[in-house]
């Protein structure tokens, strides 16, 4: 947003800066969505939302269990005599029943593999209040958290805008499918430090956003051991958690730190049902720390940010019921595999491969063929040419700090099946149409090659004689004498 000089000078820095982010290709692809939404009926022209991570897959699931349910709600008959308990006021703690609803689904979808606290359960307004607190409650402005790249295009706003504090990125490479290494964590810490640059900790995504993979034991182990040498904090965002489809299973840091000597105080986790459950605009997000005081700090802050009591409500009564949850997250794990299937699958026709990925709402798509050079510009001249001409709203790599030009993050559950088919339609038209371009320039290159092979054959023969007396008059060449050129270097230009 652009502020004229008077109203920068009535608001404050903070409200006018521009370390919000909304300025990248990622949220310009919104605003193109915005402004012409593709419909099937009324706009079919439009762009197709594909820069969205959303989970509707299985609302089908959740209204049956509200239908079967109406007491879960104060908004009902059924649930009336429960409302003025409910819409008093609550403290900041939360309804007990939420948190220890949420404790429980957080193990569950690890495997059970941990118990979750419900004491240490601290609510915020969705992951982006969430992350946002943490870092609130970790660092002063000016200090810095080492992030591996590629990572979340929204970590500018969520983590920079209002906390002051700096991103440092930790660039990951695509020849080990950009894995998070020692390596290069060590490497970014020390350029920082000798910038002067105060790191006060990582922050990962796990599993992955945007390249839709899990952290294995090894590198999760790695992490912790990272932060336990360096003395720094180490938050975890695992709100896709249970949006994993095939194996390898979720870990979470919870899970491999038991049996670690490690410092559990420098041990954090970020979590919500926005993309688990498909509920991003129930707004919950969750704090997790393993340090009492970060705990007792995000409480107090979490009053900024609280889950509204009716939510809580609701959302105790669905969680709690293990029959529900058990068949919601089997049938959520065959529904993301099947559309994630039938993407990559159509993608793979046509030549264009994806990242090995089994989790997320997303996949990583290679389009580094279709670049007229290796270059962060060319990437961005072909995403205008997605958006603008194929219309669909796909990501680049640049929004989520890709040190590796032509690569994409591409959502695929968020619309139905229909659309999925246009928008595969408009990718493979799209692709098949540059091939059928460069097929033509090589037809065309060669085709000038021939001519000048021609070209060059009969001036071989009407030079001979030439070079013969050259043999025996060198005097008789010039600098301007004329040499003919190579058909292979024409046939290059």
């Amino acid at each position: 947003m652009e502020f004229t000089r008077k109203n920068r000078q009535l608001l404050s820095r903070i409200a006018t800066n521009d370390r919000h982010g909304e300025n990248s290709p990622y949220f310009d692809g919104w605003k193109a969505y915005d402004s012409n939404p593709f419909h099937p009926i009324h706009n079919p022209d439009g762009v197709i939302q594909m820069g969205l991570a959303e989970n509707p897959l299985c609302f089908d699931l959740i209204e049956k269990w509200i239908r079967e349910n109406p007491d879960a709600s104060i908004c009902t008959a059924e649930g009336l005599d429960k409302f003025k308990d409910i819409a008093i006021f609550q403290d900041y703690h939360g309804l007990r029943e939420f948190r220890e609803a949420v404790a429980k689904f957080m193990g569950r979808v690890g495997g059970n593999r941990v118990t979750f606290d419900p004491n240490r359960i601290v609510m915020s307004g969705g992951a982006t209040g969430a992350n946002e607190t943490a870092i609130f409650c970790l660092a002063d402005p000016g200090d810095a958290f080492l992030v591996p790249s590629p990572y979340y295009a929204g970590f500018a706003r969520d983590l920079r805008w209002r906390t002051g504090v700096e991103i440092v990125p930790v660039h990951c490479k695509s020849s080990n499918n950009f894995r998070i290494t020692r390596a290069a964590l060590e490497e970014a810490y020390e350029k920082a430090q000798r910038s002067n640059i105060n790191i006060k900790g990582v922050i990962i995504t796990n599993p992955s956003n945007p390249l839709g993979t899990v952290l294995d034991k090894e590198t999760l182990r790695s992490l912790v051991s990272f932060v336990t040498d360096k003395k720094i904090h180490l938050v975890s965002d695992e709100i896709y958690a249970a949006t994993v489809f095939s194996s390898p299973r979720f870990i979470s840091v919870a899970e491999v730190m038991q049996d670690m000597d490690c410092n559990r105080d420098l041990i954090h986790i970020v979590y919500s049902l926005s993309k688990d459950m498909g509920f991003p605009g129930f707004r919950v997000g969750i704090v997790y720390s393993f340090n009492d005081d970060v705990t007792n700090c995000a409480r107090k802050m979490s009053s900024f940010g609280l889950v509204s009591s009716q939510t809580q409500f609701l959302l105790a009564s669905m969680l709690s019921d293990d029959e529900f949850v058990g068949n919601f997250l089997r049938e959520s794990s065959k529904r993301l595999a099947k559309r994630h299937h039938v993407f990559t699958k159509g993608l793979e026709e046509v030549g264009i491969s994806t990242i090995k990925s089994n989790a997320g709402l997303f996949f990583w798509m290679d389009m580094r063929p279709l670049l007229k050079e290796q270059t962060t510009k060319a990437e961005t001249e072909l995403w205008r040419v997605i958006i603008n001409k194929v219309k669909l709203n796909v990501s680049p790599g640049s929004s989520f700090l890709c040190s590796e030009p032509g690569w994409f993050r591409v959502c695929f559950a968020n619309m139905d099946d229909k659309t999925v088919e246009v928008a595969l339609d408009r990718i493979r038209e799209f692709v098949l149409q540059g091939k059928e371009e460069n097929n033509h320039e090589a037809d065309k290159s060669q085709a000038r090659a021939q001519r000048w092979r021609k070209q060059n054959l009969r001036l071989s023969f009407s030079s001979s004689r030439l070079y013969d007396e050259s043999l025996m008059s060198p005097h008789m060449i010039s600098p301007h004498s004329p040499i003919p050129h190579s058909p292979l270097v024409r046939a290059r230009t």
